[in-house]
């Protein structure tokens, strides 16, 4: 049986030759996709939550690496999850080929597997982008910091840090009696605020109107603040506190409340135009998987085993990363595609006309 993920690879470096011809790879996207699935026999299928249904369904859902600039983006992996119900039923994995050497692993333990294979691969490295199903999960942000990945990844609301210019309180003094404290620590009235209570004090000067890129309505706009804070998960555990990074906040004005959180690891010196385009380059998968399935057939696979489910995705994502790489190659870079057309010389009628 052939390889899917070598497969993909080929595909993958194929696209991004086109890629890079118009910017550098400016992303690492992790996401996933739920296919919908009835009955109970199709490898990894169980009742989950499926984007495409909007809730909890029964589906499959793969994860993916997708590489992205500003011209293109493609998956540059993919790997089906496999539920832990499904992990530990010997009779259901026989049934449909699930190899011995795979385990139970959580959506974002794949995502590391998955980027741990990019980075093998020694692809360009570029900012790691996630929504909050990923982002908002310390251990998987430690791993991408573990591997001098910088990130910018959504986050929930009720996340807590420290707010601007705090931190945990140091050590207790030694006492006469007992082991010398390491911990930092917090009090009743030394406490980290969620992110939401961050947001909703900022002052009025830190919020701007930011532009990110040309959309189907016209230029995309919204009002954002970013601030530098100290995420505060468990780190009363800890010798030390966490290192400070970006939280960027998106609160549209008609909102009553600010609707998105991100954490960035980006530089010190980032300008917060930046931070937004690289949050909001997440708007490209979210195209792939739909163009992927309506145009190609990502959804369609009719099998039930694993090698078949990995075989049919390869397959769609080669179809997908050629149609792109030809995209890219086709359309000129964008130093000149804006060039504006000559002006029509004073008195030129074209022709055939009729006289004027």
């Amino acid at each position: 049986p052939w390889d899917d993920q070598a497969v993909v690879a080929i595909a993958r470096d194929w696209a991004l030759e086109q890629a890079e011809r118009h910017a550098l790879v400016s992303g690492w996207v992790v996401d996933d996709t739920g296919i919908p699935k009835k009955g109970s026999h199709s490898v990894g299928v169980a009742r989950q939550y499926c984007g495409v249904r909007g809730k909890q369904d029964n589906c499959q859902v793969a994860v993916t690496v997708s590489l992205a600039n500003s011209a293109i983006s493609v998956p540059a992996a993919y790997r089906l999850y496999l539920p832990e119900d499904w992990a530990k039923d010997k009779k259901r994995r026989r049934g449909v080929g699930v190899p011995v050497d795979v385990h139970f692993r959580t959506k974002w333990q794949i995502a590391i597997d998955l980027i741990d294979g990019l980075l093998g691969d020694e692809l360009p490295r570029a900012p790691v982008v996630a929504d909050a199903g990923y982002g908002d999960t310390t251990a998987f942000r430690d791993e991408l910091t573990e591997r001098d990945l910088t990130y910018v990844v959504g986050m929930k609301p009720e996340t807590t840090a420290w707010p601007p210019g705090q931190a945990p309180l140091p050590p207790k003094p030694r006492s006469a009696r007992g082991r010398t404290p390491t911990n930092v620590r917090r009090t009743p009235e030394h406490q980290p605020a969620s992110l939401r209570e961050i947001a909703t004090t900022l002052p009025k000067a830190e919020w701007q109107q930011v532009r990110w890129r040309e959309g189907t309505r016209g230029m995309m706009l919204s009002r954002f603040a970013a601030v530098r804070v100290r995420p505060a998960h468990r780190d009363e555990s800890r010798s030390e506190p966490r290192p400070i990074e970006w939280l960027l906040i998106e609160w549209p004005r008609a909102e009553p409340e600010p609707t998105k959180y991100w954490f960035s690891t980006l530089s010190e010196d980032t300008d917060i135009e930046t931070l937004v385009r690289q949050a909001k380059i997440r708007w490209r998968i979210e195209r792939d998987y739909q163009e992927l399935k309506d145009e190609i057939g990502l959804d369609h696979y009719e099998g039930r085993g694993w090698r078949g489910f990995h075989h049919h995705g390869a397959l769609c994502i080669c179809a997908y990363a050629f149609l792109a790489a030809e995209r890219a190659r086709l359309s000129p870079p964008e130093a000149t595609a804006f060039l504006q057309a000559a002006a029509v010389p004073k008195g030129y009628r074209p022709r055939g006309s009729p006289a004027p």
